[in-house]
């Protein structure tokens, strides 16, 4: 690449894919080819904010030297930045932050009069309390909105902020038109759930159910399971001769739920059916195996049958994507299964959260709970344990469920645990005396943070500004990490004699790892490849931040515990580790 332009094409290419963490790399290094180069610093900083880093893209904006430029979509990316940091504000401090958002949106619309930054302007009035000037800014925008556009996209944001100024006033019944307008414009699910998210703010805040943002409703997301099914004349939990009933049963569920897209394993039987009835309706496939593939198709779908080996052939190429739980071996460990489902039902409920939909759990099953650790009556309870509920479609198997209760890992085998790599960005500049009071205040704060993670901490350890955690779960993974960041966020460096440029990054992973004794410290420690996976995220996460892989996200999604995943895309890990899909933890 060598101009300005050819950068910025490539930048959007990567913002189409959903690829923002790549976009904000490949902005930065045209800056670096360009410096100063305006388009490309507010691209830079538009995919920060969009990745939910919203500190850093501020902090970025400055750096870059846009807060000085007279430029309106750079005086908008800074209203957006005021916006985003207001809506994440704590509650005493929120209608302060919503005005101040408002004032840089109002100043953009005085000066341009477009639609856009006035129905911005309207909504932060309305969520700051202030009634009034929100309705008289919705008044204003209406016929804006009204107006043709010059694109289909166009089109759909017109009618889309028409509704969400008929909202402000309170008119539902004009707001539901306007809706169904929209949803007539536009196809962008992505753009759809946005809209449907900003909306949902405005009916909290003037008492008005929600239902009427339906018209801009997403297809509905699946977690699949089910049995796996018999050899052609011998007995099982699904019978061969029983599956053109389950089939057909599936096919029926899923054009009455109006799935779009499922989400699930490929083993012989129930998952098969699925994804051929998934393909079949032009639904996206999402396959997740627990291992790597040739080990499962040995163990799941070969016993079965040759024909199934082929439409297990069929499906895989076929599908929308492919996830590997983990890609090592099976080494006869019965629980990888059930890590697979954790990916799979916390996948399936992460894009039902990011499309703003229903996301449901269709299970073949006979209704045997037989206590294992993996199978269909795992994935069931599993489910249902969130809050959830699943549509069982009956297997009328002819054979006792076997009890697969398996007991909890052996000390030989390996474990899922949540681990936790950081470090510390600007360490290395410090100077020798400096470094005691890093020691003092820095570490400090984290070995204060972490004395409140006793139980749950499996191992930790440190050397320099470097940081390894290792805790029985994701759960409390995520809870300490954002209390680290608060705690380090708190600190007065300054007053510390440090500089203030010090931040922490932190690197999340859930997955397989050996416990044993090691060796060279004489103590309890943590093996293997998923150690080093989670070694190679944090040197590519924004300061200030926790990022977590997929592994990580899903078996969070499954917990009641509120918190919150955004998707930022493909990153490619450090030191030649590949690429992870890569997600912001936030509370």
């Amino acid at each position: 690449m060598n101009g300005p332009e050819d950068w910025l094409a490539r930048v959007r290419q990567l913002e189409a894919r959903g690829e923002l963490l790549l976009a904000y790399d490949t902005a930065l290094q045209g800056l670096e080819a360009h410096p100063g180069h305006l388009r490309l610093g507010h691209r830079a900083v538009l995919n920060l904010a969009k990745a939910g880093a919203t500190a850093q893209a501020d902090a970025e904006f400055r750096r870059l030297g846009l807060a000085t430029a007279k430029d309106g979509d750079i005086a908008a990316l800074a209203a957006r930045i005021a916006k985003d940091r207001a809506l994440t504000a704590p509650a005493n401090e929120r209608p302060a932050l919503l005005a101040q958002a408002a004032d840089r949106y109002e100043a953009i619309y005085r000066d341009g009069g477009d639609y856009y930054p006035g129905i911005n302007v309207a909504t932060l009035r309305l969520l700051a309390g202030d009634v009034r000037a929100a309705e008289v800014m919705a008044n204003a925008v209406r016929p804006l909105c009204r107006a043709a556009g010059a694109s289909v996209e166009d089109n759909y944001y017109r009618a889309a902020s028409l509704a969400e100024a008929e909202l402000v006033l309170g008119h539902v019944d004009a707001a539901a038109g306007a809706l169904e307008h929209a949803a007539h414009q536009g196809h962008d699910l992505a753009a759809r759930a946005a809209t449907r998210r900003q909306l949902r703010l405005i009916c909290r805040q003037r008492g008005i159910d929600d239902a009427v943002l339906a018209p801009l409703a997403p297809p509905t997301v699946i977690h699949y399971t089910g049995h796996m099914i018999a050899a052609p004349g011998a007995r099982g939990r699904f019978p061969a001769n029983e599956e053109a009933g389950v089939a057909d049963a599936i096919g029926k569920q899923l054009a009455e739920r109006q799935v779009g897209f499922g989400y699930g394993g490929l083993a012989s039987g129930a998952d098969i059916l699925f994804a051929e009835a998934l393909l079949a309706r032009g639904a996206e496939l999402h396959v997740v195996l627990p291992f790597s593939r040739d080990e499962f198709t040995g163990i799941s779908v070969a016993p079965a049958g040759a024909p199934w080996l082929a439409r297990f052939e069929h499906c895989l190429q076929h599908a929308s994507s492919i996830t590997f739980a983990t890609d090592d071996r099976f080494l006869g460990h019965d629980w990888i299964f059930s890590y697979g489902s954790f990916v799979a039902m916390g996948l399936a409920i992460l894009r039902a959260r990011f499309l703003d939909g229903d996301v449901q759990q269709i299970a073949v099953w006979d209704g045997v709970v037989t206590g294992g650790v993996a199978g269909t009556g795992f994935d069931v309870s599993t489910w249902r344990e969130t809050g959830r509920t699943t549509t069982v479609i009956a297997s009328p198997g002819n054979a006792p469920a076997a009890n697969t209760r398996s007991p909890l890992p052996a000390p030989s085998e390996r474990q899922l645990k949540a681990m936790l790599f950081g470090d510390v960005k600007g360490f290395s500049k410090l100077q020798e005396a400096q470094i005691p009071a890093f020691v003092t205040h820095v570490l400090g704060a984290i070995g204060g943070v972490l004395a409140n993670y006793g139980a749950h901490l499996s191992y930790r350890n440190t050397w320099g500004d470097g940081l390894f955690l290792v805790l029985d779960d994701a759960v409390a993974a995520a809870r300490c990490a954002l209390d680290l960041q608060t705690a380090m966020k708190a600190l007065d460096l300054h007053a510390c004699g440090l500089p203030d440029t010090l931040a922490l990054r932190l690197g999340g992973h859930y997955g397989p790892v050996f416990e044993a004794t090691d060796p060279v410290l004489g103590l309890t420690n943590y093996f293997g490849a998923h150690v080093s996976r989670t070694a190679r995220i944090e040197p590519v996460t924004p300061p200030g931040e926790v990022f977590v892989t997929e592994q990580f996200a899903a078996r969070l999604a499954l917990a009641p515990d509120g918190y919150a995943c955004d998707y930022v895309g493909q990153v490619p890990a450090a030191k030649n580790f590949g690429t992870l899909r890569m997600y912001h933890l936030r509370a």
